[in-house]
C-alpha cells in the first residue's frame, strides 16, 4: 500500500492511470466486420470519403503510412465527436495521438459533405465494433 491512502485511494488511481493508457491507445485499427457491400445510406458518404479523405486515412479508414486509420477506438464520438471532424477539415489539425504530421485543411469540402463522410465512418467504426 502506497503510504497515507487508503486502498480504496489507490484503486481510484490505477483506475485513472488505466483509463489514460485506453485513451491514449494507438493500436492497430480494427478491421470491419461483414465486408459487404455499403449499405445504401452510406454510399454518398463513401464516395467523399474516397474522394477527400482515403489517399491518408486509407480504403475504410484504416489508415496508411500518411494518415492514421479512423475505424480506431482514439476516433469514437466520445473521444472525438463530429464537430472534430468538422474542424479538423475546415482548419486542419495539428498531430497530437500520431506521428504522421500535421493535417492540413480540405480545400472544397462543405461541411454538408463532412456531415456524409463522418456518417460514413461511424458506420465503419460499429461494424468493428467502435462505439
Amino acid at each position: 500500500m502506497i503510504q497515507g491512502l487508503t486502498s480504496r485511494s489507490q484503486i481510484g488511481i490505477w483506475l485513472l492511470v488505466l483509463g489514460l493508457f485506453v485513451a491514449c491507445d494507438s493500436s492497430q485499427p480494427k478491421q470491419a466486420v461483414g465486408g459487404g457491400p455499403t449499405p445504401a445510406e452510406f454510399q454518398t458518404g463513401e464516395a467523399k470519403f474516397n474522394a477527400n479523405c482515403a489517399a491518408c486515412h486509407g480504403n475504410q479508414g484504416v489508415g496508411t503510412d500518411h494518415g492514421p486509420p479512423l475505424v480506431h477506438k482514439v476516433y469514437e464520438p466520445n473521444h472525438h465527436g463530429d464537430a472534430a471532424f468538422q474542424r479538423a477539415a475546415a482548419n486542419g489539425v495539428k498531430a497530437h495521438h500520431w506521428e504522421f504530421g500535421n493535417m492540413p485543411k480540405i480545400d472544397g469540402v462543405t461541411p454538408a459533405d463532412v456531415d456524409d463522410i463522418v456518417t460514413y465512418v461511424r458506420w465503419l467504426q460499429r461494424q468493428a465494433g467502435i462505439q
